[in-house]
This record gives C-alpha cells, sequence and structure tokens, in this order.
C-alpha cells in the first residue's frame, strides 16, 4: 500500500475516532484568466467545507512567461509558501525535480484522464502534475458580420486576411471606424510562440524543433507563413497588437471592435456571456489552414504539481484529487470554458449543452501539436525566447522573414550544440 494511501486511511481512522481532522492551511499558485479566478475560489470553498482546511490563492500575472519567472524564483529557494502550482503544460520537462511523482497518489483514478495529457506530464516515469484541464486555440469570429457581408467562414489564412479586410473596410466606411480584422498574441510573449509556430505548421513548415530534437523552421514554408503575418500589422491588425497578449485581444473583440481573433478557449463563457455586447453574433472554428491544406493548433493547458517542499503534502495531494475530480472540472468546464481532462465528460450532457464546442474540439486537443519543451528540457525557454522574438521582429518591420528563419535556425543549431 502507498505511504499516500496510508496516510489517507489513518486519517480517516483518526476522524472517527476523535471527530475532527488537524486542518492544514495550504496556498496554491494559479495564474488565470477569464473566470478561472472565481470556478477555483467555489471549487475551493466546497474543498474547505468538506475538509477543513483552509486555501489561500496566490495571483499571479496573466501572461505565462512572468509566471515561469516567479516559479523558479520560489522553487530555485526550495520555498515552503507554496504547496500547490498551477503549471503549464510545457513545463513539466523543466521543472519536473521540484515536485512530488502523483503517480501512486492517483493510481486509482489516473486511467480516467485523457492519456495525451498524463502523457505531457510523465518525465522519465514520473507524474509531475495532475491534468486539470486542457486547451486548442479557436478562431473566434463575428457570424454576424460574416452573414450580412454574404462571406463564408474563412478556411485559410488567406481567406481570412481578404475577409477580413473587405468586412473592415465596408463597416468602416458605413461608420464603424474602430473596427479591425484581426486580433491575437502578437506581443514578444510565449502567447506568440503559440502563433507563430501554428502559422508555420499550417504552411508545411514543421514543428520549428520537431519531437526527436531536430530542428526544422530553416525552410521556405516558414518564410512564407511569416511573411503573410507580418501583412496583418497595421492593415487588418492594429499596430497595438503587437503587444497584446490573450486578454488584449478579447478586449477587443469583445467590446466589438475585431471581425476575427484567435484565443483559447476561456474565451468563449465570456465573449457569449450575459454582460457581452456581442454574446449572441460570436460563433467558433478551428484555426485557418496554410499552404498544406491542414491547419494547426497549439496544445495548451494547465496542471496541478505538489511541491517538494511543501510541509503539507497529504492534504496537498488531497486537493489535487478534489480539484480535478468530476464535479470541479465540470463546473469549470461549464462557467470557465475549460475542456476537461476527464474523458468522461466530453460526452456530458450538461457540459455540451452550456458549452457546445467542447465536445466538438476533442478531435482538436487530440491532434494538436507540441511545443519543444520535452526535447529542449531545460534551454526550452530560451528556445521559445528565439522563436518569439523571430516572430516579432517581422512583424514588425525589423527583419525579412527569410533573414529571421535563418538567424533563428543558427541560433536553436549554438542551443543543441551547447546540450540538447
Amino acid at each position: 500500500m502507498s505511504l499516500w494511501k496510508t496516510l489517507t486511511l489513518s486519517l480517516a481512522a483518526s476522524t472517527a475516532l476523535a471527530g475532527f481532522v488537524s486542518a492544514d492551511e495550504l496556498n496554491i499558485v494559479h495564474g488565470a484568466v477569464g473566470r478561472d479566478q472565481d470556478v477555483l475560489r467555489a471549487n475551493l470553498d466546497r474543498f474547505e467545507a468538506e475538509t477543513g482546511h483552509t486555501v489561500n490563492i496566490v495571483s499571479m500575472p496573466e501572461r505565462t512567461t512572468d509566471q515561469f519567472a516567479q516559479y523558479k524564483l520560489w522553487l530555485a529557494a526550495q520555498s515552503a509558501d507554496i504547496d500547490v502550482y498551477r503549471l503549464d503544460v510545457i513545463w513539466a520537462p523543466q521543472l519536473a525535480d521540484h515536485f512530488i511523482d502523483l503517480t501512486e497518489a492517483t493510481a486509482d483514478i489516473i486511467d480516467q484522464f485523457v492519456p495525451a495529457a498524463v502523457e505531457s506530464q510523465t518525465v522519465d516515469g514520473k507524474l509531475v502534475a495532475l491534468p486539470m484541464f486542457l486547451g486548442a486555440p479557436a478562431l473566434y469570429y463575428r457570424a454576424d458580420l460574416l452573414e450580412k457581408h454574404g462571406k463564408p467562414v474563412p478556411g485559410t489564412w488567406e481567406e481570412l486576411t481578404a475577409t477580413a479586410k473587405e468586412i473592415m473596410e465596408a463597416e468602416r466606411a458605413a461608420g464603424n471606424s474602430e473596427l479591425w480584422g484581426y486580433v491575437y498574441q502578437g506581443a514578444a510573449y510565449e502567447g506568440l510562440t503559440c502563433n507563430a509556430m501554428e502559422w508555420i505548421a499550417s504552411y508545411g513548415g514543421g514543428q520549428v524543433v520537431e519531437p526527436d530534437g531536430a530542428i526544422s523552421v530553416n525552410n521556405e514554408a516558414a518564410v512564407e507563413a511569416l511573411t503573410l503575418a507580418a501583412t496583418w500589422v497595421g492593415d487588418i491588425a492594429p499596430e497595438g497588437v503587437l503587444n497584446y497578449a490573450e486578454e488584449d485581444a478579447r478586449g477587443v473583440f469583445q467590446s466589438g471592435n475585431a471581425v476575427f481573433m484567435r484565443n483559447w478557449n476561456y474565451a468563449y463563457a465570456l465573449v457569449t456571456g450575459e454582460d457581452s455586447p456581442i454574446k449572441d453574433d460570436v460563433d467558433v472554428t478551428t484555426l485557418p489552414a496554410g499552404a498544406s491544406g491542414q491547419g494547426a493548433s497549439i496544445l495548451g493547458g494547465s496542471h496541478l504539481g505538489v511541491a517538494r517542499y511543501s510541509e503539507h503534502q497529504d492534504a496537498a495531494i488531497e486537493l489535487v484529487r478534489f480539484l480535478n475530480d468530476t464535479e470541479s472540472q465540470r463546473k469549470r468546464a461549464i462557467e470557465a470554458s475549460r475542456p476537461p481532462t476527464l474523458s468522461a465528460l466530453y460526452q456530458d450532457e450538461e457540459i455540451g449543452a452550456r458549452q457546445p464546442f467542447i465536445p466538438l474540439w476533442q478531435p482538436v486537443i487530440d491532434n494538436a501539436i507540441v511545443r519543444p519543451s520535452a526535447p529542449t528540457k531545460a534551454d526550452y525557454n530560451e528556445v521559445s525566447s528565439e522563436i518569439w522574438t523571430a516572430a516579432h521582429d517581422v512583424m514588425s518591420g525589423e527583419m525579412e522573414a527569410g533573414a529571421a528563419v535563418a538567424r533563428l535556425n543558427a541560433r536553436l543549431s549554438r542551443l543543441k550544440g551547447a546540450g540538447w
């Protein structure tokens, strides 16, 4: 019997004998956007009522790049201040040594989870984090404007470019001077790495760094993809898109000032919410295809790990299991439009009725491409920085796409030669 199960049984026995359990105070660090924080707090309130423990939320900045920098400081210091970390899907290979192995503590439930999610959090046989929710980006669009102008939903990036420009110009001529054609994550951070990898992969340019560690970015398809993206800035996208993260793009779109938006699943609950001025005018589809004829979506999501340095590991494991049980995941899916990691919930009627895109999105998630955190391990942050820097330099007009791709290839090759 595992240590965790033994401790759990002992705790239950103590409860029966003494009528109470010594309660722990836990801290969970949780970077969030949209309704994530509200849903988490509601689930934590249930956890506190059922267990007697208390849980504090330590909030983080919106951008995962900023979150990761703070996490590294806490973990390097072996801080006991944080018990449970919400981890981005790509961080397990870089942070595995700082988290306990959840394999035995979740052995009775792990087969209920989406296998790809579990695999993404398993490093050298160690389950670093229990999958919390998945994600794959969507193309949000103003269905009312497409209908008004007699335009189909674009199936390619070229069609999106043309449709966005035509509708934007027609609407501006009619007095809607604030309307833009397309908004997305164009700031120099992890969000742009996701966008750039999707553009390149959809054009048949590979995944920049392949799962086996091979560098594949130095090709004409990658150049073509980035060249097209550069034409959007100042044309169908505002100049300010070069500083946009997820919430910046959502703010423009939800205010009614964009025809198309690339964003994650969380935005669906907000743009279709009761207080959204465009709630009845929005629909979603998969990201457009490039020259390859296929679209590409980056796998996203967040997962929960228990720090090795926590002084309340048993209670922290209890919390991680609770936040990933059926009730917690159903609430997160319905209220925050976060796709679940429990396979059965993709057939859940309530989720399908309240968030109809979720059951439709399972094949997108199943076929999503992954960022190269596994092959590059500790070097991933620098690799990602090189990717977003190349894309940003092209979009801002500082470099031609061919030169930026060649420089990216050279810098990645040096990083690989130094260790991965």
